[in-house]
């Protein structure tokens, strides 16, 4: 999909997203006089209603963005920290050596709600009722649930009936699970009070910053506080209470930051910082661009050495993610980064499938892995082997989410990759119609390693949005949900792209594929040394050919790997491309 220049066409620009009612929101928004900035800010509201079981209002959202102004890339850093009182010897007194991934013990401050509104403060040109507003009809009229809803809840039905009820009366109407048209009126209440309470004031800004206020510092705050010293049942199987407090809330905003831009052959490849996954998607970038005599894509698909040498490099890029990633204040990206480095492990990357975890050594520094590793490989548990979110009866959820990417008329450009709060993560706040999230999950109870719990600290979150600069100039916005997988998939996308020479839409159709050969970032942070999971497409020889080469090969399905959407911005033609796996993102725009 693609238009022309605004002046000669009345062009207002391009959406892509993970579900069409996110995206047609953001159309009616650019349509309506809005911005890129506006039109993400109405998507992600809505997306937190169309598709629950992957983003919800007291989740997170990283972003990258561009302004016409501007062309540097700056993050929205939305990821809320840990409670004062998420300490390690809190849990060593539970007797658990790791984070569940449900209930209310690993709960996060809510980011979602303070980034989204910082954004379109500084960004945006509509007022909050303006773009809030469709999010609210959704709430209060219903909006009609995808299959994968219902069948998220049916899964947790049994969680909710014995054990949280305020769920069950959300999601369990008459006992079974919602399909159809959903109505969730508590949640439409809450932001109804919100906006009433931003316009007890007068001025745009001024009305955004006391809707902030009114979230984290008055009955949101205190709705979460009251909820939050409540035991409920998480997937340890015990009942344990939660350790978010309104003190938590009320010292916390979300911020800007540097983007990290990686350059290479006249494009940029543009991540968030060390606190994300982000830089893993550089580093195999860099591994790659070494290699690329032996990099190829013949009718659309990748060879056989072309997927074998990508997953290699995935795995020396998330070794080193494990060893070195993390809110820590001292991520060595530069040397991570760097060429001499990069150069060094490469040379890492054989013929044959490598079963092991190797992170590297920058600037001579000695890596440390959590000791635990070891009796982590191959447990059972819910694989991330596909687009949808993977969830277990406890409500354990191995990371989905979704991905929003805006382009409009003046220049501007958006990626964003919003997430947490799913209906499963934790039971539901009475009161305010959502739930709080499970991100907490993602450290690491060991002390003395990058994402180590402490107080007041970011987990190392897998959301991971894209951007890229062709020459310097902003050219595509791109993301995929996925947990791990995210920058894999994108790496994906990356190659069919940039050296397959497909467009935005077929490089995303291409055929994908992603290594478990590294711990997850989810309960129970299991992996397996050897195995990639790929989309049969790729063809019978191709798979025959990595299996010959070491590679444990699960199948994935014909179209079963990502959920990748993308806009473009290239000499004032706008394009836009969405995924088609599940038949449900979709990008649209004129």
């Amino acid at each position: 999909m693609f238009t022309t220049r605004p002046e000669l066409t009345g062009t207002y620009g391009m959406v892509a997203s993970t579900h069409w009612l996110g995206s047609a929101t953001g159309m009616a928004v650019l349509e309506s006089g809005g911005n890129a900035f506006d039109a993400a800010v109405a998507a992600g509201f809505v997306l937190q209603v169309a598709e629950p079981h992957l983003c919800g209002p007291a989740g997170q959202v990283p972003a990258l963005f561009t302004t016409a102004d501007d062309p540097t890339p700056r993050v929205l850093a939305a990821q809320g920290p840990s409670p004062a009182a998420a300490t390690p010897e809190h849990f060593a007194d539970l007797g658990l050596d790791l984070i569940p991934g449900s209930g209310l013990l690993p709960a996060t401050v809510p980011g979602a709600w303070d980034g989204w509104l910082l954004l379109l403060r500084d960004h945006g040109t509509k007022s909050l009722r303006e773009v809030l507003g469709y999010a609210i009809s959704y709430a209060e009229n219903g909006v009609p649930l995808v299959d994968r809803v219902s069948a998220t809840i049916d899964l947790v039905a049994e969680l909710f009936t014995d054990h949280w009820p305020t769920s069950a009366e959300i999601w369990l109407p008459d006992g079974k699970a919602a399909k159809g048209v959903h109505r969730n009126p508590t949640l439409a209440r809450t932001w109804t009070r919100l906006l009433e309470e931003a316009e007890a004031v007068s001025g745009r800004e001024a009305q955004i910053d006391a809707a902030r206020r009114a979230w984290s510092q008055g009955f949101v705050a205190e709705y979460v506080d009251a909820f939050s010293r409540k035991a409920f049942r998480d997937d340890s199987g015990r009942d344990h209470a939660g350790l978010l407090t309104g003190d938590d809330l009320a010292n916390w905003e979300a911020s800007y930051e540097d983007a990290v831009v990686v350059d290479l052959d006249g494009w940029s490849l543009v991540k968030c910082g060390g606190w994300t996954q982000g830089p893993a998607l550089a580093q195999q970038v860099l591994l790659l661009d070494g290699l690329r005599d032996e990099l190829s894509y013949v009718d659309g698909k990748p060879t056989a050495r072309t997927v074998h040498l990508a997953v290699e490099a995935a795995k020396l890029a998330f070794a080193d993610r494990e060893a070195w990633y993390g809110d820590s204040g001292d991520v060595p990206l530069d040397d991570l980064l760097s060429r001499e480095y990069t150069a060094r492990r490469r040379e890492l990357i054989g013929d044959e499938a490598s079963g092991e975890l190797r992170p590297g050594s920058p600037g001579g520094r000695t890596p440390k892995l959590p000791k635990i590793l070891d009796s982590l490989r191959d447990v059972t548990a819910a694989v991330g082997a596909v687009g949808e979110p993977t969830v277990m009866p406890t409500g354990e959820t191995r990371g989905d989410t979704v991905h929003i990417d805006v382009a409009d008329r003046f220049g501007n450009l958006v990626s964003a990759t919003p997430s947490g709060g799913w209906l499963q993560s934790s039971p539901a706040i009475p009161e305010l119609g959502f739930c709080l999230d499970s991100r907490g999950q993602m450290f690491w109870l060991e002390q003395g390693l990058p994402n180590s719990l402490a107080p007041r600290k970011r987990p190392r979150i897998t959301l991971s949005p894209s951007m890229a600069l062709r020459d310097g100039v902003p050219r595509i916005a791109f993301g995929t949900p996925g947990g791990d997988q995210q920058d894999q998939w994108q790496l994906c996308f990356w190659l069919a792209h940039t050296l397959g020479g497909l467009n935005l839409q077929e490089s995303i159709d291409a055929p994908a594929w992603h290594t478990t050969a590294f711990p997850s970032s989810f309960y129970p942070r299991s992996w397996t040394p050897r195995e990639i999971v790929v989309e049969s497409r790729l063809g019978q020889s191709t798979v025959d050919q990595l299996r010959a080469w070491g590679h444990q090969v699960t199948d994935g399905g014909e179209w079963g790997l990502g959920r990748l959407s993308a806009v473009s911005n290239e000499n004032g033609v706008l394009r836009a491309a969405a995924n088609p796996r599940g038949m449900q993102g979709y990008a649209v725009g004129r």
